[in-house]
């Protein structure tokens, strides 16, 4: 239960299975009765592809997080473009999970590591003094700390 948890928390999870959900009913719905439909034959067409091309974009969610920008924007035209082209987008539930499931996706950041919490008989930073070459208290503080690497998975350089 501990690997699941860690695995579902590790990626945008819900994005990507509320796309897979919208993907599906949007897929589903052109094989309903006649009656259901209001787009028929070659028009269905787009249903399908559409809905296929959701659940590959939540597929890629789970499975390679660092692509969840572009399928979430994805997500979200496509589940626009399905209120157009896809029997009003499943009756609109197949556009709003589609929406919501691409605002998931690329809203989701990974987590950050954590820091030890400071122990209260932790040693506290000396006030800075003045050091009798200067005279200021500037030069006797200690130099911050360099800043820490951060990967960025769309390889942008600083």
């Amino acid at each position: 239960m501990r690997q699941w948890r860690r695995w579902r928390r590790s990626r945008p999870f819900w994005g990507g299975l509320f796309a897979i959900l919208a993907g599906a009913w949007i897929c589903v719905l052109p094989l309903a009765p006649l009656k259901i439909m209001l787009q028929q034959g070659v028009a269905g067409i787009p249903s399908f592809l559409m809905g296929i091309v959701m659940i590959v974009l939540g597929l890629t969610a789970w499975f390679s997080p660092p692509q969840r920008t572009l399928a979430g924007v994805l997500t979200t035209l496509i589940a626009t473009a399905a209120l157009v082209l896809s029997n009003l987008g499943g009756f609109l539930i197949g556009t709003l999970l589609g929406i919501v499931g691409g605002g998931l996706m690329f809203a989701w950041q990974p987590y950050a590591t954590r820091q030890a919490p400071r122990t209260p008989d932790a040693p506290h930073a000396q006030p800075a003094q003045r050091t009798p070459h200067t005279g200021d208290a500037e030069s006797a503080a200690p130099a911050p700390p360099p800043p820490t690497p951060h990967p960025d998975p769309q390889g942008a350089q600083p």
